[in-house]
């Protein structure tokens, strides 16, 4: 079958699924190179190249995916409240999976007959190709006895069917007329449809089979309804009556036989046969007008008759109006008082008849108000088919409404004609009763609690599940984790952290990651699904999926080989990596310790860096704990004056003059003693910490660049402070805007930034640097040679110097190779016109070498270990 057909044949029985099954729904689904919007009704319309959802399906409504091996191949949005049944979802995913070009011997058009409707694929001389299941239990046939026969052979008995199928083997779309169908014994009415199909190499007939059956108990059920006292009858367009109730009967003179069939004017029970009043309203009524007179009756006094026509296509209803009765309030008067209640209410009698009934009633049930008055309620339920059960789903009997104990408050779910169930409040009250003690009326009242308990639902379902992916969310997952009985095989779950998703936010924007996101999501949802285990998101780009069955080597296999496919942004691929960390409980421990144990070990994972493992082991417990103690002591360590610079000075090598000196952050903690920033500034860095500590490293800084050059004089009047900055951290709105005063007033120190983070050749970093540079700041490369290093940074920003890594130095002097690699960057930076500055010379033989290679000055222990502020002054005037 070629692509164009298989995409025709597709988008036809994706349209017939839905208006079957949902008819509300839209489909966007991938069909080759496009994205087609589908809907019960009407062509399927181009949507563009890119599976997008519409944003305000993010905003209201169900959307659900539709995936296969891991592969977003549509999206189903419905409006809220509405739900799209699972079979359907399962089979619109096999259509959009059976299409794809990808899908090497799949036949589409064996695929579509699948539907969940009597179908059946004819070639163009109706000979039957393909047929559906429903096709074959309709009719108690198996497929080899079907397959390659004539609709001759198989519809012999249906001449009408026949000829139809032949116009549509003619090319024109028909429809069937109706017909009944037998199998085992019950009998049903199908209607159907025949309309050409193109495909593979001929072309051919598509049937339809649909079962109307309800059409028909519906008209049965409407004159089941004139089993009545009241005067009643059931009339054709013309008037003639083809059903009267006992009431219309028992007005007939004595020797009058009941004329069905006959127009109703002429029935004797009227006076002046044939009554004309009687005709003139049911003609009234043919037209579409509502008709209602006094007219005379053949035994004296009136009946006031009324004729409009019913729901039915071609049906009129005659009914004359029940009088007051004595002793009570009149029933029209009492009708006003239940029309303006907004439940749904029915008056009745002693005899478990209705005497009123309340718009609102009539509609729930889907019959007209005056068809119900004068009826047994409970047998008129029955003949509608109103099912009545528990808030437990367990069916309750139609109550004898003369038997029920007064006053009666109970919560039901009522199943409807039309296939839906309302959650109901019944209530019976009693009306009044007679003298003698006997039982009177009693109302009973139904009020709707559908929409109350939709919404307790969606708020019960939104509070443990994510509104952005439909996933699980923590809460979620950890009662549905917690709440299973402990496993015989233990519990495995893995917790994943998505890496650099901030920095891929801020490139490709919000919705764009959403969507990036919600293909995660469908990916890990059904990795959880082929294990029956559960996925959700804790985070914004957090996640965990139980994984039932499977120890954590394999779990973490299962989820890499997940997210190892690039995900789709708009035009583009974007590769993912992730942090996992992984826990396995023993069997017999309740499963959501191992969720607790999982996060730990991401906790772990991230921070060794990007796309790292970790198995919980536990002692990782122990030094996240020791971790999380540290980030708490370093929030009150400024306050309590723990940090302290030391100054390690930078000497020239032609000279032998000390220059400059690096600050270096030291934490000087009450336990543990002094620590390198490498032991906390990725903890500060998480918060607003960071900014804090920046402005108190810049403010020292500069207070030590004035104490030297207050305590030294001219000699040292040109001394220069370099510091360490993050331009990440800078990047932030409140980064350099703290700073900006300080460095305003008593002019920045210099700045080094590490050599990775000017990978980043934006316009945004390049105006930063040249802001700083403007404040007095002189700008060098920290760490240059180790790592990511982009050379034509040097070229890009507005530099001084290049600071080497002290792994270039290491190995000198004995390595060739290294002085041959040291000696080319000296070169390229003074080409640049840049300074080169040696750091962790650790020997006089590197500071021989260094100074024979043309390097402009070094810092290290060859040198001077880092200094304190005060011992820094006194080290300068002896050098």
């Amino acid at each position: 079958m070629s692509p164009a057909a298989t995409f025709s044949a597709v988008q036809t029985a994706l349209s017939d699924l839905l208006r079957v099954h949902a008819p509300q729904a839209v489909l966007l689904a991938q069909l080759g190179e496009e994205v087609l919007r589908v809907q019960a009704h009407g062509p399927a319309e181009p949507s563009g190249p890119d599976l997008v959802p519409p944003d305000e399906w993010f905003d209201r409504g169900e959307m659900t995916w539709l995936t296969r091996d891991g592969a977003l191949l549509g999206l189903l949005w419905t409006d809220a409240g509405q739900l799209v049944p699972d079979a359907a979802v399962q089979v619109l995913t096999m259509l959009l999976a059976a299409a794809r070009l990808d899908g090497q011997g799949r036949e589409t058009e064996v695929m579509v007959t699948q539907l969940p409707v009597a179908t059946a694929w004819l070639t163009g001389e109706l000979l039957v190709r393909k047929v559906s299941r429903p096709f074959l239990e309709l009719f108690e046939l198996s497929e080899a006895e079907v397959t390659g026969r004539s609709v001759q052979d198989i519809f012999a008995d249906r001449p009408a069917w026949l000829g139809a199928l032949a116009q549509a083997g003619a090319g024109r779309s028909v429809r069937l007329p109706d017909e009944q169908v037998t199998r085992t014994g019950e009998t049903f009415w199908m209607r159907g449809e025949a309309r050409p199909y193109y495909g593979a190499a001929s072309a051919g007939v598509m049937l339809t089979l649909q079962d109307v059956s309800g059409e028909y108990e519906r008209a049965a059920r409407v004159a089941a309804l004139l089993d009545t006292d009241t005067p009643a009858a059931l009339l054709s367009d013309s008037g003639a009556v083809l059903q009267a109730s006992h009431g219309l009967k028992e007005l007939l003179p004595a020797a009058a036989a009941p004329a069905t069939g006959a127009p109703l004017w002429v029935w004797p029970c009227f006076a002046d046969v044939p009554s004309e009043p009687v005709r003139d309203l049911v003609r009234l009524a043919a037209t579409g007008g509502a008709a209602r007179a006094e007219v005379e009756l053949a035994s004296g006094g009136s009946l006031a008759l009324s004729v409009r026509r019913t729901s039915e296509p071609g049906l009129l209803v005659a009914q004359g109006e029940a009088g007051a009765q004595g002793g009570r309030a009149p029933l029209g008067v009492m009708n006003q008082v239940l029309s303006l209640s907004e439940d749904a209410t029915i008056l009745v009698d002693h005899a478990g008849r209705a005497q009123l009934v309340s718009e609102r009633a009539a509609t729930l049930l889907g019959v007209e108000a005056a068809r119900l008055v004068g009826l047994a309620v409970s047998r008129v339920m029955s003949e509608l088919g109103v099912r009545l059960f528990t808030p437990a789903g367990e069916p309750m009997a139609l109550p004898d409404w003369k038997e029920v104990p007064l006053p009666l408050r109970q919560e039901i779910l009522l199943a409807l004609p039309d296939g839906t169930v309302r959650q109901m409040e019944l209530r019976v009250t009693g009306v009044g009763g007679e003298a003698g003690g006997s039982r009177g009326s009693v109302l009973l009242t139904l009020r709707d609690l559908t929409a109350l308990r939709r919404a307790q639902a969606k708020i019960r379902h939104d509070a443990r599940h994510d509104s952005l992916t439909g996933l699980l969310n923590r809460t979620g997952l950890r009662e549905a984790l917690g709440g299973a009985a402990p496993a015989t095989q233990g519990q495995t779950v893995v917790c994943l952290d998505l890496d650099g998703f901030t920095e891929l936010n801020a490139a490709l924007g919000r919705t764009a990651c959403d969507r990036l996101l919600i293909q995660v999501a469908a990916r890990l949802n059904d990795l959880a699904a082929e294990t029956q285990g559960q996925a959700a998101r804790l985070a914004d780009d957090s996640f965990a999926l139980s994984l039932p069955g499977l120890g954590a080597p394999g779990a973490l296999a299962r989820v890499e080989a997940a997210l190892e496919v690039p995900l789709r942004a708009g035009s583009r691929d974007v590769a993912i990596t992730a942090a996992l960390g992984v826990a396995t409980t023993q069997p017999g421990q309740p499963g959501d310790a191992a969720l607790t144990d999982a996060e730990v070990a991401l906790q772990h994972a991230k921070r060794q860096g990007r796309s790292q493992r970790s198995v919980f082991d536990p002692a990782l417990r122990a030094q996240v704990a020791r971790a999380f103690e540290l980030e708490e002591a370093l929030r009150g360590a400024l306050d309590k004056d723990q940090f302290t610079l030391l100054y390690q000075p930078a000497v020239s090598l032609r000279t032998g003059r000390a220059l400059s000196a690096e600050a270096l952050l030291r934490w000087n903690h009450p336990t543990l003693g002094m620590l390198s920033p490498n032991a906390f500034l990725d903890l500060a860095s998480r918060s607003e910490l960071i900014a804090h500590i920046s402005e108190w490293v810049v403010q020292e800084a500069v207070l030590g660049r004035q104490s030297v050059r207050g305590a030294l004089g001219k000699r040292f009047e040109e001394w220069a402070v370099s510091v360490n900055l993050s331009l990440e951290e800078l990047r932030r709105a409140a980064g350099l805007r703290r700073l900006l005063p300080l460095l305003s007033a008593e002019g920045a120190p210099d700045i080094e930034v590490a050599a990775g983070s000017l990978l980043d050749h934006s316009q945004e970093t390049l105006a930063l640097l040249e802001q700083l540079r403007s404040l007095g700041a002189r700008l060098s490369v920290d760490d240059f040679g180790e790592g990511e290093t982009s050379l034509s940074a040097l070229t890009r920003f507005p530099l001084s110097a290049v600071k080497l890594h002290p792994s270039l130095t290491a190995r000198l002097p004995g390595d060739e190779k290294s002085v041959t690699l040291v000696q080319a960057t000296i070169d390229l930076a003074h080409r640049l016109g840049l300074q080169v500055v040696a750091v962790g010379v650790e020997h006089q033989a590197q500071l021989d070498m260094l100074r024979d290679l043309g390097c402009d000055a070094a810092q290290g222990y060859a040198i001077t270990p880092p200094l304190p502020a005060s011992e820094l002054v006194e080290w300068l005037r002896e050098h």
